[in-house]
């Protein structure tokens, strides 16, 4: 029976990372992939989608400028965006590929790549199985980074071809006349956005909720609903999703409003998309009594299970289920397994964007999740209109929000950013989240002029009293207040 120091299951973002790190190490890794290296990270998940996106928000924004000119709008065919979709899936999954295969070329004898599954029958034995047939190894210790999949509805036939998961999206010929998209949280509402974008399809957002991004604060979604309406965008707010089948080769779906009335609606396609589930099935995780939430999840504390040699990074976890997440705890799982990390994996500093109309990038506590704490905090908001760069641009819609400590410290609790490079002006906050430091040191740094971050450094003046437009002057773009006691005060 050969043995690992480390054995590795999954090859997504997670398991790649932590595989990776433990040649730091020099430690020998088994690292099994069932599937396709790189995972939901590049394949239907993170990159294809967001190169979908690239590609609908450049494709818009040319033809708005084409008709400001009086000039003809290009026509776009689906297959075009989808050759170059894959174009970049490929050229990453090949990167991944290249690199992995040069790793075991330089350590041959301490780093092997299995194709196939593995199951746990011990807390140190897997058996794997290829397509040569079944094999038993050891592993002093085991990293289970299987990801996840797309969470299917019971009631709702999914056949990924009319009725589709994100998994499917790939499988689409030409750009369908009409799209229902179940599900108003991050992945639906960025669907939504591409579609509309290209302006060939007519797509309908069902939201139990009264609005969309029911997680995020109302102001933040207000601007996202708008600019999907004025793109064509019909929003089911508030609205029970009946029954959805398959009739004549087309999608018929029957809502229940809040009012209490029926309404049959019909589309050519249907995407659902209401979260993902962890891909627990087969691991043997289950035999052995490893804690599990009631989701499914693995229960973790800082990566580590409930037995002491294996751990879970990952959308595995019912952790945040990000690409950068997961890297960074399949690195941290190997650190503190052979090394001594400095502290424990924070997830207050986590950055996130939504590749929305417009971007959406965030850090930290938004207003609802500090509200929830029963904190009370202060706010300041800026509206892009005012920030130089933006107004350069010719695009001014968006605005940035921090949420600060309501105390003399104002140590930082959050941000939300709305607009144009929004997720690359976030950074410097994530640090003095991390850092658990006031604003004062960001109030007095030099931007780039003209930048987006600028009106970050704005939005912490006007809490220091220090701001060059003021808040009490232009009120229509700017906010300042506090919230104390469950109520604001300006």
């Amino acid at each position: 029976m050969e043995k690992y120091d480390l054995c590795v299951i999954g090859c997504g973002p997670s398991g790649y990372a932590a595989a990776m790190r433990a040649v730091d190490f020099n430690k020998s890794v088994l690292l099994v992939e069932r599937d396709r290296i790189g995972g939901a990270g590049i394949y239907d998940g993170a990159l294809s989608s967001k190169t979908f996106w690239e590609i609908s928000k450049e494709y818009s924004s040319f033809c708005k400028k084409m008709r400001h000119y009086g000039l003809e709008e290009p026509v776009v065919h689906f297959k075009n965006v989808l050759q170059e979709v894959n174009a970049a899936v490929f050229e990453r999954s090949d990167q991944l590929e290249e690199h992995l295969k040069l790793v075991i070329r330089q350590r041959p004898e301490a780093f092997r790549f299995v194709k196939g599954n593995a199951h746990l029958i011990g807390t140190n034995e897997i058996e794997l199985e290829t397509d040569s047939g079944k094999e038993k190894v050891f592993a002093e210790n085991v990293i289970i980074a299987t990801g996840s999949r797309p969470r299917k509805i019971p009631s709702i036939t999914i056949d990924e071809d009319i009725i589709m998961t994100s998994d499917g999206i790939s499988s689409l010929k030409q750009f369908p006349e009409s799209l229902v998209i179940v599900g108003a949280g991050v992945i639906g509402c960025e669907f939504a956005t591409i579609f509309s974008n290209f302006n060939k399809t007519k797509v309908h957002v069902i939201s139990k909720d009264d609005r969309i991004l029911p997680f995020e604060d109302p102001d933040l979604a207000r601007v996202i609903e708008a600019n999907l309406e004025a793109n064509g965008v019909l929003i089911h707010r508030q609205s029970k999703l009946e029954k959805m089948e398959i009739v004549d080769g087309r999608v018929e779906y029957i809502l229940e409003h809040p009012d209490g009335r029926k309404e049959v609606y019909h589309a050519e396609k249907a995407l659902v998309s209401v979260g993902r589930i962890p891909n627990i099935e087969n691991t043997g995780l289950r035999e052995l009594d490893v804690e599990l939430s009631v989701a499914g999840h693995i229960v973790n504390n800082d990566t580590q299970t409930s037995i002491t040699n294996i751990y879970a990074v990952g959308d595995i976890t019912a952790d945040i289920a990000l690409v950068n997440v997961g890297e960074l705890e399949g690195r941290h799982a190997v650190e503190k397994i052979y090394g001594k990390p400095k502290r424990q994996m924070l997830y207050e500093n986590i950055s996130t964007i939504m590749f929305l109309n417009p971007e959406v990038a965030g850090v930290g506590m938004n207003e609802q999740q500090a509200q929830k704490a029963g904190l009370n905090y202060r706010l300041a908001s800026y509206d892009y209109r005012c920030i130089p760069r933006a107004v350069a641009m010719r695009n001014t819609q968006g605005f940035f929000k921090i949420l600060v400590t309501d105390d003399e410290q104002m140590r930082v609790l959050g941000l939300r950013a709305v607009g144009e490079h929004a997720s690359s002006a976030i950074q410097a906050v994530a640090l003095l989240i991390a850092t658990k430091k006031g604003i004062d040191e960001l109030a007095e740094l030099i931007h780039p002029h003209p930048s987006i971050i600028e009106g970050i450094q704005e939005c912490i003046r006007m809490l220091l009293g220090k701001s060059i437009y003021k808040p009490y002057i232009f009120q229509q773009f700017l906010h300042c207040k506090h919230y104390r006691d469950g109520q604001y005060i300006d």
